[in-house]
């Protein structure tokens, strides 16, 4: 064993449990907490491993659910940005940029190059498996807040063309999974008046 590069390694692996702390927006479906980005990347790993037949195009699954294991490890130092936080959003980029230096150096230089290329093709979005990882980054939100009655999406007067917006490209890694977010998530919570009309 190099114990150099263990002791990295274990550096890592303690920092980013931190990941655990970071609360979203969304509500765990029983209504009482906050979802934290370990919880949401845990759930969109097994949503990849179980929708994977509806991707556009074929996936390596594995890479697939490595993307999404590690994409929101940057909030450790940045921070969750609501995904309608327009005033975050303006400086997220450059917060998360840092934020993957700091630290995926953390790990041995091959491991922290692997996983940097991971996090930028995620943020890329031009793989057929970033298009997935994306489609389902969007997907579960949209899982949580209809099984929580709209909860969050009502604390903070969420309209239609914000989720629209959000989720512009989510056909692009699942034609499906898309239409049924849309037919089974969205329009019914528009009607409910969950989701503000507009």
């Amino acid at each position: 064993m190099d114990k150099e590069r263990f002791d990295r390694q274990m550096a890592f692996i303690r920092e980013i449990d931190k990941e655990k702390l970071i609360k979203r927006q969304s509500y765990l479906t029983d209504c009482t907490t906050h979802e934290n980005d370990a919880e949401h990347a845990w759930h969109m790993a097994i949503m990849t491993l179980l929708l994977k037949e509806y991707a556009n195009e074929e996936i390596d699954v594995l890479k697939t659910m490595s993307m999404l294991l590690i994409h929101d490890l940057v909030e450790v130092y940045a921070g969750d940005t609501y995904a309608y936080d327009q005033e975050g959003k303006k400086t997220q980029k450059e917060r998360e940029h840092k934020a993957a230096d700091k630290l995926y150096s953390l790990l041995p230089e091959d491991q922290c190059e692997y996983l940097k290329s991971l996090w930028t093709e995620f943020e890329e979005q031009k793989t057929p498996e970033a298009k997935f990882a994306r489609t389902m980054d969007c997907f579960q939100p949209l899982i949580l807040n209809d099984a929580t009655d709209g909860k969050a999406w009502k604390e903070h007067g969420v309209r239609k063309s914000w989720v629209m917006k959000r989720n512009e490209n989510t056909h692009l890694g699942s034609e499906d999974i898309w239409q049924y977010a849309y037919d089974n998530l969205i329009e019914p919570n528009v009607d409910k008046g969950n989701i503000i009309d507009d």
